[in-house]
C-alpha cells in the first residue's frame, strides 16, 4: 500500500539566493503561504544544503515556481547536483536577477515571488524561513508542476524489473530513478543523485 504523505499534492519550486559572494539555488517542494497580510511565504529546506547556509547569510531568497513546461535536465541542473561542487549559474542563461540581488528561474517557470527572511525555524534536519514577500511577478499561465505531474510527465519512466532466478534485492528512488542494491537501506540513507531520503525508495525485485 502506497504512503499516504505522497497523497499529498505538492507545488515544485527553484529556491535561489545569494550571500554577496555566490549564487545558489536547489529544488524544493515545500513553499507554501502562510500569512495574506502582510504577504508571507515560507519554505522548509534540509541544513547540508548550500542554499540554506546562504539564506542564512544574506536572508532572502527567491522561488520560480515550475510550470508544467519545465523538462527534467531543469531538474538535473537544480536538484541533482550539489553548489559545493558546481557553479548551477556558470553557464545558465534562462534567468535573471530581481530586485532583492538574487536570480528568478525564466525558463520552464509561470512567476517568481522573492521575500526577505523574517524569523527562521529549527526543525532538526531541516530550516523553516518565513520571508516577507518584497517582488512577485508572473510570467506565464502555463500551470504549475505538481509533483504527481513531475512523476507521470517530466521525470523518465523507470524500465520494467523482470525477474531472475533467486533475484536480488533492489531499491529504486521514487523521484529520480537511482538504484541501490542490497536487503536494506542504510540507516540515514539518501539517495546520491537527488538527496532524498530513504522514505522516498521503493523495493523492487529482479
Amino acid at each position: 500500500m502506497s504512503n499516504p504523505l505522497f497523497n499529498i499534492q505538492y507545488g515544485l519550486f527553484v529556491i535561489t539566493t545569494q550571500d554577496g559572494n555566490r549564487d545558489n539555488g536547489c529544488i524544493s517542494n515545500t513553499v507554501a503561504q502562510v500569512t495574506a497580510v502582510p504577504n508571507r511565504i515560507s519554505v522548509a529546506l534540509n541544513k547540508d544544503n548550500l542554499t540554506t547556509e546562504l539564506i542564512q547569510r544574506s536572508g532572502l531568497f527567491t522561488v520560480s515556481i515550475l510550470s508544467e513546461k519545465a523538462d527534467f535536465d531543469l531538474f538535473k541542473h537544480f536538484g541533482f547536483q550539489s553548489g559545493r561542487t558546481v557553479d548551477k549559474f556558470a553557464d545558465f542563461a534562462d534567468c535573471r536577477r530581481v530586485s532583492n540581488g538574487t536570480f528568478a528561474i525564466t525558463r520552464g517557470t509561470n512567476a517568481f515571488i522573492s521575500a526577505s527572511v523574517e524569523q527562521t525555524v529549527d526543525l532538526g534536519t531541516h530550516l523553516l524561513f518565513i520571508g516577507l514577500i518584497t517582488e512577485m511577478e508572473t510570467l506565464s499561465d502555463v500551470p504549475s508542476a505538481t509533483y504527481n505531474y513531475y512523476q507521470a510527465h517530466i521525470k523518465p519512466q523507470a524500465k520494467p524489473v523482470s525477474q531472475t532466478p533467486g533475484g536480488k534485492t533492489i531499491w529504486r528512488c521514487t523521484i529520480c530513478g537511482y538504484e541501490y542494491e542490497g536487503e536494506n537501506l542504510p540507516d540515514g540513507f539518501t539517495c546520491p543523485l537527488c538527496k532524498h531520503p530513504a522514505s522516498d525508495f521503493e523495493k523492487v525485485t529482479r
